[in-house]
């Protein structure tokens, strides 16, 4: 190692930057680019792709962390790793985003007809790509630039294009009319998990829709009760049973029905009056319940959220306007029963926040029971069931963590209904369908004036649920339809697919996670990925979701501009567990932005210390002195702890021993010692070495800061692709595993915290220099050696006087520390000395009747291992041996 001096502070600010251009112009995100031996293993990751709507937020900022560090971790482990950098066109949002900043220019997207409308809605995805891209940057994030993707892109329509041919083809994809989830804001129709569901308090309305009708009803909906064909009511119901099969004539509010009484085994007898108004137009059960029964569907709302025509004085109001009048006229009729407040589930559009209406429409859909050959005689939903449960296509199952969500997903599955992908909005993957007519053909008929291209274009969750395999392809001719099956013919696709996790957020496990497998199952035969790794949401202090209206978001650039990048990473990990949401403030990142600049410190205290070619000289290990082997042990501890960590997805334990071992076992302890410890030579050699293995096991976590001092070693290689430490360099230098029963480091440190313990709680002075007795018993040879360290070790010991035994002093504060006695002499009060004492006594003894608990249970000595039960036999009979010495000092005061 040759070391250049670093400068007094770390400024981020004049670093960052520039360490990501080197790092850009080594060609090294690039796994092509990568000095790895033929054979070497791929590792790969697809960027879940943020929206083009606007900035990244912290929750992409935290989701960039995890990948990163990964593939850091993973490259410097000597994978070729890829990391697929992209954006998602996020059909409806952009578009909406669009069409507010053309309102507020009075104009829309109607008036400005479609080509240059998408030319807007493109140039706004372009800025917007350009800002997250930035962003992503920023992060730190070690993408492959060169192969990066945006789900809209030409390879990626062709790809979307062939998948819906195929499915078309083998009768998975099917036209047809049935109630959907329509949203009169957006225009356009939402899958069944697009809808949010807010509790509002809502009226519940009981009434007859004639005063001679036999049954009751109750709805929170009235308005659609225009349109109703029938009463549904329980065939155990003894109060309805004479009724089932008839029919009956009337009139409800100016508006001809005709109500048939069918028996349906899924009404609740005891829910509201046990008989529900059946509205096949506007409920996806009351369509289910007419087709069971063929009942008259009778739409009364259109695709504006209004009366239609042919509903008298109703006509051309809205939903709620209609409700109202509906109430108005029961009341007026002496047709109402009950009314009253409860709360109510409404369904919302998940982007725009309007309630939505269920209403028939003409629309494309897949078929997510039929089975079929390409699945070997399955169907896409049991295809994807076993996908988590048991594996296909000869791959070992999916493993989701944290593991509690794979019942949530076998729960969605299960219930998954027919998809609907068909989306009347404009900026999109255009169906490639065309009519002419009754004809129907799915060739490209661009040029051909008798056909019309179908208006809609697919849902993106369509698109996106193609990312892991689409993305490695790199052209249009990798792409291939061959004997009825998608091929991408790529070396990409070979090398890295499926990739080997995805990680995202668990709030989009069934948006995307779920189709993601849907669309790579049928399409390739394969599953997307191996493992899903899900973290939870980003929330302020007070574990709120972030938003403009409560003025409390933190914006990733302000707090990397103010902290840096690696602080603010460092608060998006640690802390955080698998499938949880994690709190985040600008304190916490302050804290964070001070452990970066102790880490700096540190390297600036080891490379000024060390000569040129520390670290490639030999240790002799005779010279090793207890506090070397003692440091020696924990940095191969942490090596195999971290590595663990990371190989199990702990990112955050692996950043707290991390944190922990940096500012505690090395800073606070190790380079105090070597600040007095004789043996420089050897010092020099392991706080080289040390330093260089925690900036590799730090840098996937922080590597700018990692990267900067690792420049300043004068090293040939960057970190960003050098060796993942290993056990075998320290081996070389211990021959033997560092035992603690040989080794009295530890127990010199618990000596020292005792000594310092004892001043803090009886305040002396720092200046106040104390003589010092230490009965060590059969150790005090050993504790001898350590005399420097005990004396200098900010203990103010001045004399200091280390037997194996002898006569207890009068005047002395007292301690015992792992079976050694301490005495610091000094005039004492002898009354706050038997306090102090007492108190600790009656710890000692609580802390013995745990221990004696824990070994009389004949469960745990059974099943805990030989190890551990030993272990504790061990820290009882220590925890006697404190007692009785304790007793006896108390009996002397």
């Amino acid at each position: 190692m040759t070391a250049k001096e670093l400068p007094k502070i770390y400024d981020p600010k004049k670093v960052e930057d520039k360490i990501y251009k080197i790092w850009e112009e080594s060609g090294f995100f690039n796994p092509d680019n990568l000095d790895l031996p033929e054979n070497s293993p791929s590792y790969s990751i697809v960027l879940p792709p943020p929206n083009v709507t606007g900035t990244l937020h912290m929750g992409h900022a935290a989701m960039m962390v995890y990948q990163d560090i990964l593939i850091r971790y993973k490259r410097m482990s000597g994978f070729r790793t890829l990391w697929i950098p992209g954006t998602d066109h996020a059909a409806i949002a952009t578009q909406t985003k669009v069409e507010k900043i053309l309102k507020e220019k009075g104009a829309s997207r109607h008036s400005l007809g479609r080509e240059k409308f998408l030319a807007e809605v493109n140039k706004f995805a372009q800025d917007s790509h350009d800002t997250i891209k930035n962003q992503t940057k920023k992060m730190g994030s070690s993408c492959d630039w060169s192969r990066e993707a945006f789900t809209l892109d030409e390879i990626r329509n062709k790809a979307v294009n062939s998948v819906f041919k195929l499915m078309h083809e083998d009768e998975l994809i099917y036209r047809g009319e049935r109630v959907i989830n329509w949203c009169p804001r957006c225009h356009s129709t939402l899958a069944d998990d697009e809808v949010e569901h807010k509790n509002r308090e809502t009226q519940l309305f009981t009434f007859r829709y004639w005063k001679d009708f036999p049954i009751p009803i109750s709805t929170t909906r009235p308005e659609t009760k225009l349109g109703d064909t029938a009463v549904a009511v329980n065939p155990k119901d003894e109060r309805y049973k004479e009724f089932i099969g008839q029919e009956f004539l009337g009139n409800f509010c100016g508006i001809d029905l005709k109500i048939k009484i069918i028996a349906d085994r899924n009404v609740e007898m005891d829910f509201g009056t046990g008989a529900l108004g059946v509205t096949p137009a506007h409920s996806m059960i009351d369509w289910k319940m007419a087709k069971d029964n063929d009942l008259n569907i009778i739409k009364v709302i259109d695709e504006d959220g209004k009366i239609k025509e042919g509903f008298g004085e109703f006509a051309g109001l809205t939903a709620f306007e209609a409700r109202k009048l509906v109430v108005e006229k029961i009341k007026q009729n002496s047709l109402l029963e009950k009314e009253e407040n409860i709360q109510n589930a409404i369904s919302v559009c998940y982007r725009c926040g309007t309630s939505i209406e269920p209403l028939p429409s003409l629309q494309w859909f897949i078929d997510v029971n039929k089975k079929t050959e390409k699945l070997n005689n399955k169907s896409i939903k049991e295809t994807c069931l076993e996908a988590v449960e048991k594996g296909v296509f000869d791959r070992e199952k999916i493993n989701i963590i944290p593991q509690r969500f794979e019942k949530n997903y076998f729960q969605w599955m299960n219930n998954l209904e027919d998809w609907c992908i068909s989306r009347q909005i404009w900026y999109g993957h255009r169906i490639p369908v065309w009519y002419k007519g009754e004809e129907i053909s799915l060739e490209d008929k661009s040029n051909d004036a008798s056909w019309e291209r179908d208006s809609d274009t697919l849902d993106t969750w369509f698109s996106s649920g193609m990312w892991t395999f689409s993305t490695l392809a790199q052209s249009l001719d990798e792409i291939k339809i061959e004997n009825g099956k998608l091929v991408i013919d790529s070396n990409d696709f070979k090398s890295f697919h499926p990739t080997s996790v995805l990680e995202t957020g668990y709030d989009i496990l069934f948006f995307w996670v779920a189709r993601m497998i849907i669309m790579t199952t049928y399409a390739i035969n394969d599953i997307p990925f191996q493992d899903v790794y899900l973290h939870g949401l980003v929330l302020d202090e007070n574990g709120k979701k972030m938003s403009k209206s409560l003025g409390n978001v933190l914006d990733p650039l302000d707090m990397i501009e103010k902290f840096g990048t690696d602080a603010v990473r460092l608060s998006l990990f640690i802390g955080s567990t698998p499938g949880n949401d994690t709190r985040i403030n600008e304190e916490k990142i302050e804290n964070y932005r001070n452990f970066v600049n102790k880490l700096w410190n540190i390297s600036r205290f080891v490379t000024s210390k060390i000569g040129d070619g520390a670290t490639e000289a030999k240790i002799e290990e005779k010279n090793l002195t207890f506090a070397d082997k003692w440091i020696i042990d924990k940095i191969k501890n942490l090596i195999t702890e971290v590595t663990l960590d990371l190989e199990k997805y702990n990112f955050s334990l692996a950043g707290e021993k991390l944190q922990e071992f940096t500012k505690n076992d090395f800073a606070d302890w190790y380079l105090e010692v070597a600040k007095f410890e004789t043996n420089t030579a050897e010092k020099n050699i392991i706080l080289g070495k040390i330093l260089e293995d925690i900036l590799k096991l730090w840098h996937p976590f922080i590597p700018f800061i990692t990267e900067e001092i690792w420049s300043n070693l004068s090293k040939e290689k960057l970190l960003l692709i050098e060796n993942w430490p290993a056990l075998e360099n320290w081996n070389e230098i211990t021959a033997k595993d560092y035992d603690s029963k040989d080794n009295v480091f530890e127990k010199t440190q618990t000596i020292i915290t005792a000594i310092r313990n004892l001043r803090a709680e009886n305040k002396i002075e720092p200046t106040k220099k104390l003589k010092t007795i230490i009965y060590a018993g059969d150790d005090f040879e050993k504790i001898k050696n350590e005399e420097i360290l005990i004396k200098n070790l900010r203990t103010g010991v001045s004399e200091l006087i280390i037997e194996k035994s002898g006569e207890k002093p009068a005047e002395a504060l007292y301690a015992i520390a792992s079976g050694v006695e301490i005495y610091l002499i000094n005039e004492i009060d002898k009354d706050a000395e038997r306090k102090r004492i007492s108190a600790e006594l009656e710890n000692l003894k609580k802390y013995t009747a745990n221990l004696n608990q824990r070994l009389s249970n004949k469960e745990f000595t059974k099943k805990a291992p030989a190890q551990i039960v030993a272990q504790e036999k061990e820290r009882l009979a220590k925890a006697q041996s404190d007692i009785l010495e304790m007793e006896k000092y108390l009996e002397k005061l």
